[in-house]
């Protein structure tokens, strides 16, 4: 058994307030003994600033907020205008569509075309009615002599015409359109 005395040195330098101030603090840099090592930085070690910078940072945050609102706006303004024209050049072409089927189909009427009329009517109105028969009834109808087509109401499919007869009488219709599913043509399909 060995007796009882002072315990070696510590070959390490004591953590400043250990050696109740016997000794100086310990200052990080390099090292005064080469056999001795830095102890690693750890815990309690004091940072290079107290508080990370904070210069900008609200500008660079609103900017950004900014430009992401910017890019949605763009996005999503862009994409709601796109609909907004298509739909309005959708509701432009019916009515045009319209009132050119309605036109041919009267024009035909006038001119005692009635096989280029009946190309105007729709298939189902077709189904309903021979080619000859609609000819041989239309033939036997008081002649049109004259017609104004109206406004196509987009809504029902619907356009008034007022049909003017070679006795001289007037008469208003209204002609029901419908699209060809094939072409996308809008075509007569009845006539009340």
């Amino acid at each position: 058994m060995s007796a009882p005395g002072p315990a070696a040195p510590s070959p390490y330098p004591p953590l400043p307030g250990q050696d109740g101030g016997a000794r100086p603090p310990v200052v990080p840099g390099p090292p005064t003994d080469p056999a001795v090592p830095v102890p690693p930085a750890g815990p309690g070690v004091a940072p290079p600033f107290a508080a990370p910078p904070t210069e900008g940072r609200n500008t660079r945050l609103w900017l950004g907020l900014g430009a992401g609102a910017l890019a949605l706006l763009l996005c999503c303004g862009g994409g709601g205008a796109a609909v907004v024209g298509l739909a309005v050049t959708g509701v432009q072409a019916v009515e045009e569509q319209g009132r050119r089927a309605s036109q041919d189909y009267y024009q035909a009427l006038v001119e005692r075309k009635y096989g280029a009329a009946y190309q105007q009517l729709c298939e189902s109105a077709q189904r309903r009615e021979s080619r000859r028969d609609f000819e041989r009834r239309v033939a036997d109808e008081p002649q049109v002599a004259d017609y104004r087509v109206g406004e196509v109401d987009t809504t029902t499919l619907t356009v008034p015409v007022d049909v003017t007869y070679t006795g001289g009488d007037r008469d208003r219709q209204q002609v029901t359109l419908e699209q060809d599913q094939q072409t996308g043509a809008m075509e007569v399909c009845a006539i009340s």
